[in-house]
């Protein structure tokens, strides 16, 4: 099974490649670096697999960059 990654970890991993916050609304994050712009959920333990691939499409960056 693949690793789950809680939304604190995966909102570090988006700084240290060059993504700042923009805004919170709600219970997400808007970080954006160039022309890409990840929306993460906010305050979360355990990311869904299915929701943490949609992060890696929109922010262009594969799963190696979280090990």
């Amino acid at each position: 099974m693949p690793r789950l990654y809680s939304s604190r970890n995966i909102i570090s991993v988006l700084e240290k490649n060059d993504f700042y916050f923009v805004s919170q609304r709600g219970s997400h994050v808007k970080m954006r670096k160039g022309k890409w712009t990840v929306i993460v959920p906010a305050n979360r333990r355990v990311i869904p697999f299915g929701t943490f691939n949609s992060i890696l499409r929109q922010s262009g960056l594969n799963s190696d960059n979280f090990l």
